[in-house]
């Protein structure tokens, strides 16, 4: 297969409307959920993106049936499970595959996993995930290549989390659903996704209490039924296209949204002096001239999400003086800015955790490798802002995350093309 890469020549105005998709941290945990039953699912808005793409084929490997209705629409069926050991190449392909513990336990009593692959953005250990499984009353064994987790049924308990963890969050709910007993989640991640997916499996038979606090309360039940999911508004999405239209000083409506799910990122982006206005499921970004700097620590929801501190930083180099980020989310997030800098910034790393960015800087167009998702799709920003030409390569990182996105801003004026 051909790589294909971006060419995009930047310091275009843009315009228009952009439509923000269906989360792609919740749908991957929902098509997982689907294997706490072996009813029939429908699940809509699903954005069509690698990742989903990956997590699809992975499943299938497993013997679920997924049918693809139309655009985003899905037919989710496990009823005819044929094995318990995922394919390692599925595996390391996509790391919320560890997340298909908590179900596969909680249903069949037992998984073999190899260890999940995915993003490089820190080691992101499965410790958590292990612990929380145990204390469930999992057994776990490991071999060279990966691990085994086994029960004869899991029951409930009381869990705390030593750190705030999503996607560990999401895998013991999916657990303890149909675990005997009560189980009590204290130190939970409150993450919109979160709610969403407990409010969903509720609505199949659930009992599931707190979600969206940091105590959560499961009562087991011993099935579920069949249910239809439309997956909620991507919130990272909405804030890229914010910082996307801030950035490049143009007039953009994101529509499709919803706002009120990063009330900390509007009241960073107020600071910054960016000019919008925010609707029930909409914003406007209108041109925004005097951008003031400012200092942001990247902190567990509701604070300031770690997958908006990338675009941020970029919309921060245009910034009239010093501004300091802090990352206290994942290891080794800030090593991109090393790439910004080639393309005219002047951003310095203080450690792996800091860097203060001083602005504004002009950018420049340059032949650049995105990284990762989040980073990816920053110098996509930063290019649409450069003077000259950049070509981005490595775009199957950007792909995984954002649903054919350059055709979403050619739409709106972006001069940004897909060559193989």
């Amino acid at each position: 297969m051909m790589a294909e890469r971006f060419v995009i020549k930047g310091e275009n105005s843009l315009n228009g409307e952009i439509e923000v998709r269906g989360a792609k941290n919740a749908a991957l945990k929902v098509f997982i959920a689907s294997l706490l039953t072996d009813k029939e699912w429908t699940i809509s808005n699903v954005p069509e993106i690698g990742d989903m793409k990956t997590e699809i084929e992975l499943l299938k490997d497993l013997g679920v049936k997924i049918k693809r209705e139309k655009k985003g629409v899905y037919k989710v069926q496990t009823k005819d499970i044929k094995k318990i050991e995922l394919s390692s190449d599925w595996v390391q392909k996509i790391r919320t595959s560890i997340i298909l513990a908590g179900p596969m336990l909680a249903r069949f009593g037992k998984i073999k996993l190899f260890y999940p692959g995915g993003c490089f953005i820190g080691k992101r250990p499965i410790d958590l995930f292990l612990e929380g499984l145990i204390a469930l009353g999992a057994r776990f064994r490991e071999d060279q290549k990966g691990f085994w987790l086994e029960t004869k049924g899991l029951k409930g308990t009381t869990f705390i989390f030593p750190q705030i963890s999503v996607t560990a969050t999401e895998c013991l709910i999916m657990a303890a659903v149909l675990a005997k007993g009560k189980t009590v989640l204290k130190n939970a991640a409150m993450e919109p996704e979160i709610v969403s997916l407990a409010e969903f499996l509720n609505s199949c038979g659930a009992k599931i209490k707190g979600a969206g606090t940091p105590q959560i309360e499961i009562e087991g039940v011993d099935s579920l039924d069949e249910g239809n999911y439309q997956t909620i508004p991507d919130r990272i999405e909405t804030g890229t296209f914010a910082i996307l239209a801030a950035a490049t000083k143009s007039k953009v409506k994101i529509i499709n949204c919803c706002p009120a799910h990063l009330e900390v990122f509007w009241t960073i982006l107020h600071k910054i002096g960016v000019n919008f206005e925010i609707g029930e499921d909409f914003v406007l970004v209108n041109p925004s001239y005097k951008l003031k700097p400012v200092n942001v620590v990247t902190h567990e929801y509701p604070g300031f999400p770690t997958d908006l501190q990338p675009p941020l930083t970029v919309l921060l180099t245009q910034a009239k003086g010093l501004s300091l980020i802090r990352e206290t989310i994942f290891e080794g997030r800030l090593f991109y800015t090393d790439i910004l800098n080639q393309m005219g910034a002047n951003i310095i790393m203080c450690d792996p955790h800091r860097i203060v960015i001083q602005g504004p800087t002009k950018l420049y167009g340059r032949r650049i490798v995105s990284p990762d998702i989040r980073a990816g799709i920053s110098l996509l920003i930063a290019a649409l802002i450069s003077k000259g030409e950049s070509i981005i390569e490595n775009i199957e990182q950007i792909d995984r995350g954002y649903e054919k996105i350059e055709e979403r801003l050619q739409k709106i004026g972006a001069d940004i093309k897909r060559i193989k």
